[in-house]
């Protein structure tokens, strides 16, 4: 009996269970027991290659070797034919694989290769240098490295992280809180879902540096009901977390005092919205709240509190760890770092792609994604969620940054890209954004409660042909008074899909398209 053990990595990623990983570890065990063989199988996150999964890595001393799909029922021959032994024909070392080697993973760097349940493991990949580092430095020394790396918000409107963390700093009060911002809800996004499930550890440091940097002493992740195994995976990191002594009073033998709680949502889409989560947190009916005042002043229980994304969060451990100037060497202009893309859609090669701000659109859709999963031509992509514009392929020269897409009247927001080939029908897109607005406005401010109602209405008469004149101008008037008129970005942005519709592909509409180029109405808010 050869006792030397071998190690199999399967994903434990909701993704890739929905495809059977969970019977492909079970197989993999039992074929290996049966051929007289020690191994030890160890369930990852996803490397981010959705279309391979389940992909099954075997570790030799060059690296890991992978093979996918892997269905179930192919396992035992696979082991038979020298699987264990990295001898059958696979895809080659992972680390190698042209996908992976476009990418410069920093938030995503052990996703996919740490247990994620394993504090050994995701020490000994680097975890919790980041919050050594900052518990070595004054709060206000760690708010002003986060300013100096460029890390801006990754939920959508980019604003610059360290400032709202600044904001907190200098705020006066008895407690003062961190949340995460985990209720990804937006079409095409998967991001978050997927660093939770494949790295927790990570985002419980960022947040504790969160907490350090601020002077917070709790900590919320409000997270979406739709993600059972994230919500598993995070209370399960929590409680380990607790254990270590990473959570609770005196944090790797420091005076912060810092612990953190999971709170799962019921569904609605605006509690999206920073503080339609707060008031959810409460106990309250998740509805949009009046600004002034921020929550950066005040938040959760009307204190200061500090609300960031996953991704956000995420991604301070590594700036932390490595410095502001080596995080901020990445990216261009005022997009700095990486950031994380998610291709979803009707595309070839769907999945996780982190690379530094700058790639082109064109990159991420053809080269990466490979086109549309039908074969036929990509004719638009949605970027940045049910909100986002409705970008058409003369633009995928666009650099993904956050000026570049504004200047071209989109925007990146969560990263989410969804493709369509040339059989969609733009204007049924852009009846979809109204009527996405319509079921879940949260109804508090009348441009957005009574408005995406009226679009419905509107856009069904232009596609019927009733009077398509002046049903375009009035579809223009209430596109403006959405914009301008709506307390938050749900009725803000539910133009953007649409004037970018009819923008670029008026035909769908009975109209001609007008342009290529140039910004909408209203800009991105």
């Amino acid at each position: 009996m050869n006792a030397v053990t071998v190690r199999v990595f399967v994903p434990r990623d909701a993704a890739a269970r929905s495809v059977g990983a969970d019977e492909v570890a079970e197989r993999i065990a039992a074929a290996a027991a049966t051929a007289g063989r020690t191994v030890e199988v160890v369930r990852t996150g996803s490397r981010g290659m959705l279309w391979l999964e389940p992909l099954v890595e075997v570790e030799t001393p060059a690296g890991r070797v992978g093979y996918g799909p892997v269905a179930p029922e192919e396992v035992d021959g696979l082991v038979a034919a020298g699987l264990l032994d990295a001898t059958p024909e696979g895809l080659g070392l992972v680390e190698d694989l042209p996908w992976m080697r476009r990418q410069q993973r920093l938030t995503f760097a052990r996703v996919g290769v740490v247990d994620p349940l394993s504090a050994d493991d995701f020490e000994a990949h680097g975890g919790y240098a980041g919050l050594r580092a900052a518990l070595a430095m004054e709060p206000a020394a760690v708010v002003e490295e986060v300013v100096s790396s460029g890390l801006r918000g990754r939920g959508g409107a980019g604003f610059p992280t360290g400032i709202k963390w600044r904001t907190v700093l200098g705020a006066t009060a008895d407690i003062k809180f961190v949340c995460c911002n985990a209720d990804e809800g937006d079409s095409g996004t998967f991001a978050d879902r997927m660093l939770i499930e494949g790295d927790p550890f990570t985002l419980i440091e960022g947040m504790t540096i969160a907490a350090h940097a601020v002077g917070a002493t709790e900590g919320y992740v409000y997270l979406r009901s739709e993600y059972p195994e994230a919500v598993e995976t995070l209370s399960a990191a929590i409680e380990i977390a607790r254990a270590r002594g990473w959570l609770g009073e005196r944090i790797l033998g420091s005076e912060l005092t810092f612990d953190l709680h999971v709170r799962v949502g019921a569904g609605a889409y605006i509690c999206g919205e920073e503080t339609s989560m707060l008031e959810s947190l409460e106990g309250k009916r998740g509805m949009v709240r009046a600004k002034p005042p921020i929550p950066a002043l005040e938040g959760l229980f009307g204190r200061p509190t500090v609300v960031n994304n996953v991704l956000s969060l995420a991604t301070v451990p590594t700036i932390l760890a490595g410095g502001a100037a080596a995080y901020a060497a990445y990216g261009m202009g005022r997009s700095l770092g990486t950031n994380v893309f998610q291709l979803g859609g009707n595309i070839a090669r769907g999945g996780i792609v982190e690379t530094a701000f700058g790639i082109t659109l064109g990159e991420l859709v053809e080269d990466l994604g490979g086109g549309a999963a039908s074969g036929r031509p990509v004719r638009a992509v949605q970027v940045g969620g049910p909100l986002g514009a409705y970008v058409p392929t003369t633009q995928f020269d666009l650099p993904m940054d956050y000026e570049s897409f504004a200047a071209a009247g989109a925007m990146v927001g969560h990263g989410g890209i969804v493709v369509f080939d040339d059989t969609v029908d733009m204007s049924s897109m852009a009846r979809f954004a109204f009527s996405f607005c319509a079921e879940e406005s949260c109804g508090k401010c009348t441009p957005c409660r009574v408005g995406a109602v009226r679009g419905v209405e509107t856009i069904d008469r232009i596609r019927a042909g009733e009077d398509r004149s002046k049903n375009l101008v009035l579809l223009d008037d209430l596109c403006e008074l959405m914009t301008d008129g709506s307390l938050c970005a749900m009725g803000g942005l539910t133009p953007l899909p649409v004037r970018s519709a009819l923008r670029h592909f008026g035909e769908d509409f009975g109209v001609p398209a007008t342009t290529t180029t140039g910004s909408t109405d209203g800009g991105t808010a």
